[in-house]
């Protein structure tokens, strides 16, 4: 099969295209012919060499991808509701940059008719670990504000469409005047750019001097200090990356007095049987949305696989908004 590996540590011109052995569905496993390959920013920190492979799984980057069932273990297939032929997208530990891709069958989702295969291998990576952060680790409920910070990103987009879906009121921050526009366009209540605007002083105002209930944080570092300032009481605060660094202070007194949470997950080591709950609850509860409309693939740019590298350039450019796409 083709495929794009990480020659070395480095900048994006370390991805070369490669021909590996075709991987082979072991139990528990489907095979996919692989379509389309979601970009996703562990890529290009697995591409640096900071974002370490866990044990079994494939070399090879790429987290998600969508493409139709070419075999598989038949007990697994029919547990999640498969079978050879399927159209599906898959949330995958490694090895998503290829043409060929094992993957859990119950890290499987059937791809909703209406949406092509790049629209599919744009969702699994971005719903599973909002799902899993937002809903199940932070509890956002109907009627609470959540706060997401870089709200343009491929995370952000899918946070806001599935919390506006759930009933949240939704604020995020962006670094330029049209990624606000883009967001409040999928459905943000507000939008601050924080090159322009101190966004502890904007979420005050726009709340009233209440705060947001939830934090995604993909920043950390010195924005948690700032977020506290930003949560009303009960308030908790989920961080997802660390781009502002792995070291925080903060007053721990105000968590105390105010019953704050400072939590926060990584999705790509956790288990089979852990991802597995996740893709269930997506596919009951954020499929319908998919199916209806209401919630939508939102795509910057797709690109030849062969131009993997140009993917991972843009990404780290930060001028994209929504997710990128290799097609195959």
């Amino acid at each position: 099969m083709k495929a794009i590996e990480i020659t070395q540590f480095g900048a994006p011109d370390v991805l070369r295209a490669a021909v590996r052995p075709d991987p082979v569905a072991g139990a528990g496993e489907v095979l996919i012919r692989v379509a389309a390959s979601g970009v996703n920013r562990p890529d290009v920190l697995q591409r640096k060499g900071m974002y370490p492979v866990p044990p079994g799984a494939s070399d090879l980057p790429g987290l998600e991808v969508a493409g139709v069932i070419e075999s598989g273990d038949a007990a697994a297939m029919a547990e999640a509701g498969l079978k050879v032929g399927d159209r599906v997208c898959a949330l995958v530990a490694g090895g998503g940059y290829a043409e060929l891709c094992v993957a859990p069958a119950g890290q499987c989702l059937p791809v909703p008719a209406a949406l092509s295969d790049i629209d599919a291998a744009s969702l699994p990576e971005t719903f599973f670990t909002v799902w899993s952060n937002v809903f199940d680790r932070a509890h956002l409920q109907a009627g609470e504000t959540l706060l997401v910070q870089g709200g343009s990103s491929g995370i952000g987009v899918t946070a806001i469409q599935l919390a506006k879906a759930a009933g949240a009121r939704v604020i995020v921050t962006v670094g330029s005047d049209d990624k606000a526009a883009a967001c409040r366009a999928l459905g943000a209540d507000e939008a601050i750019n924080y090159k322009t605007h101190d966004f502890v002083a904007e979420v005050r105002r726009i709340t009233g001097g209440r705060g947001v209930n939830v934090v995604l944080d993909m920043v950390a570092g010195e924005y948690v200090a700032r977020e506290l300032d930003c949560m009303a009481d009960d308030g908790r605060i989920v961080i997802i990356a660390v781009q502002g660094g792995v070291k925080a202070q903060f007053d721990a007194g105000m968590v105390l007095r105010r019953r704050l949470t400072i939590t926060g997950s990584t999705l790509r080591p956790r288990s089979v049987q852990f991802k597995t709950a996740i893709a269930q609850s997506l596919r009951e509860k954020v499929w319908p949305w998919l199916e209806s409309g209401a919630v939508k693939p939102v795509i910057h740019q797709v690109f030849p696989a062969h131009e993997a590298a140009a993917a991972h350039a843009l990404m780290e450019s930060n001028r994209h908004i929504g997710k990128l796409v290799l097609q195959w």
